[in-house]
């Protein structure tokens, strides 16, 4: 999410529960938010109804939030697993092993759990790094990337996935 688009006073005034405040923070995350949904969930409508519940939560929960850098991460966090529970919802689970996996992952305190994806791309090496977090936390396109890194879509598809399935196995083990 671009938190640059959103001010500490008003990430502050809607942490303290000022409504103007909170309901311009959730003007500005939508467009994100209905992004990352897009690019997360398995349909359309799954990615609204995701969009529409982080957008919720983000209301009900805004003032538990520590920092406005833990808001982005944190919603994306919230898009993922209603995009994970839509796909159960639908029979499209994941595998039991991926799903107790995830489980482990997220009993981890949030703290610890910062951490460790902090070191897993760090660990990556640096031309999986760089598009993971290019397409992952800046949420470029796979066309945006592959102009920025003078490569072919189909390289930066490659290590796009290569990259995931790294930081999946490094968060895993």
């Amino acid at each position: 999410m671009n938190a640059a688009a959103i001010s500490l006073d008003q990430f502050e005034a809607a942490r303290l529960g000022d409504i103007e405040a909170i309901a311009g923070l959730l003007e500005t995350a939508q467009p994100d938010i209905r992004r990352y949904a897009r690019a997360t969930c398995r349909s359309s409508a799954d990615a609204e109804d995701a969009a529409q519940e982080a957008l919720w939560i983000l209301f009900r929960h805004v003032g538990t939030i520590r920092s406005l850098l833990a808001m982005s991460a944190w919603l994306f966090s919230v898009v993922r697993r209603e995009c994970l529970r839509l796909a159960r919802k639908a029979g499209l689970a994941p595998s039991i092993d991926d799903t107790e996996a995830e489980a482990a992952l997220l009993s981890r305190p949030e703290a610890d759990l910062r951490l460790d994806v902090a070191a897993a791309f760090e660990a990556l090496p640096p031309h999986y790094r760089d598009v993971a977090l290019m397409r992952d936390v800046e949420e470029m396109t796979i066309d945006e990337i592959a102009e920025a890194l003078g490569a072919t879509r189909q390289t930066v598809k490659a290590r796009l996935h290569r990259a995931r399935a790294l930081l999946r196995e490094y968060l895993t083990r």
